[in-house]
């Protein structure tokens, strides 16, 4: 018999709700989120959309990661990724402590190649691999750039430091990806590298489009954008300020801003023109196929899933584009399959979600909501789908 996410989103609004002795219409008002919808989010009904999760959150004052169960502490034991998280932490918070003299640093080159290869593991959706790796090199490579003090020891420690962030915000820690993520900007201030400082606030407002805080994550978009201009005129410069643009529109869209959103994807695939499939540029898989990736991702996002349905049909995902990207798109295309009654077509992509790249489905809150409306919209459910529901394991609250 599979697991039943019991305590799927809509139960944990609900009692968080009941804590703070607001009623459900209560509540609806202080989200602007329709009574309608609420009630069902909460009954388990219909899934909750990240900006009805990201209203609620603000709501209710709690982190948006609260609403959704994370990290999932259970299938993290499990799968031994919860004892990987501590270490990372300890890594990150000797970075200002200069040279370690316990520590034989090797060769900055070893350390670059070694730093791009976790980045390569990220994109290929081997996330334990990267995590198991991450914090023994942040200390290495903390002390040869203490003793190099040059500009490609900085960068190098940047690069982990954005492998720590990746690694946290696809487990589910949201504090931890902010500290590796202020570490990456520390690192790339004594790098003197304006295209990474760029790209230091696309990421940073990737964390305030998570937690549901959309004016912030705005302001760091434009931020980023007036950074990046300052930087030489480089295919670099250009693929990172594209990228900014794709984040703004998917930020614009869960606002429910639909004409930002689509100036931003405009102005995305202009740049995507110029630069064609940029996939290894800083790992952002930045292009034209990125650029109709978020296009599915807005229209998802702006609650058109019809339309959203429509584009996913014509997206054509290239073999050797990133699992993880591919397996991101592919629960996006799951959950407006779920929206517009095409459900079996949703299980499939959730499936090529999985495959794609297990270990980031397994805790992808999309991947787990849409799995659960799935579970509520069906009657009869098929051996694969109760096998599918074994696989992600229970939901528990924090």
């Amino acid at each position: 018999m599979h697991a039943l996410p019991q305590d799927h989103t809509g139960t944990r609004i609900a009692r968080l709700r009941r804590e703070r002795h607001l009623t459900q219409r209560a509540l609806a008002e202080l989200s602007r989120v329709p009574y309608s919808t609420l009630s069902k989010v909460e009954q388990g009904v219909i899934p909750a959309s990240p900006h009805v999760i990201g209203a609620c959150a603000r709501a209710l004052r709690v982190e948006v990661a609260t609403i959704q169960g994370q990290p999932y502490e259970t299938e993290l034991r499990a799968d031994e990724l919860d004892v990987l998280i501590r270490p990372i932490r300890e890594a990150l918070d000797v970075y200002d402590l200069g040279v370690d003299p316990d520590i034989r640093a090797r060769q900055l080159e070893t350390l670059q190649r070694e730093a791009e290869q976790l980045c390569a593991a990220v994109r290929a959706g081997e996330i334990k691999s990267a995590a198991s790796n991450v914090a023994g090199l942040i200390e290495e490579a903390t002390t040869a750039a203490h003793a190099a003090g040059t500009r490609e020891g900085w960068l190098t420690l940047a690069s982990l430091y954005r492998t720590a962030y990746d690694v946290a915000a696809k487990l589910g820690y949201p504090d931890l990806a902010q500290l590796a993520l202020a570490r990456l900007d520390w690192a790339a201030q004594r790098g003197s590298d304006g295209v990474l400082g760029g790209m230091y606030q696309y990421l940073r407002a990737l964390t305030y489009l998570r937690e549901g805080k959309y004016s912030t994550g705005r302001r760091l978009v434009t931020l980023g954008l007036s950074t990046l201009e300052q930087a030489e005129p480089t295919h670099e410069r250009r693929v990172v300020t594209g990228q900014l643009h794709l984040g703004a529109a998917v930020m614009a869209g869960r606002a429910h801003d639909e004409d930002e959103a689509h100036l931003h994807l405009g102005e995305a695939e202009r740049i995507a023109g110029d630069t064609g499939e940029a996939v290894k540029v800083h790992w952002l898989a930045f292009g034209p196929t990125n650029v109709m990736v978020h296009r599915v991702s807005v229209f998802a996002e702006l609650d058109q899933y019809g339309e959203a349905v429509e584009v996913a049909a014509t997206t054509r995902i290239p073999k050797d584009w990133p699992n993880s990207r591919a397996s991101h798109h592919f629960a996006e295309v799951a959950r407006s399959q779920l929206w517009t009654g095409k459900l079996d077509g949703a299980f499939e992509n959730l499936i090529r979600a999985r495959k794609a790249a297990p270990q980031q489905a397994k805790y992808h809150p999309t991947v787990r909501e849409t799995y659960a409306g799935l579970e509520a919209a069906h009657r009869r459910l098929p051996e694969s789908f109760l096998s599918y529901g074994s696989w992600l394991g229970p939901v528990h609250s924090h």
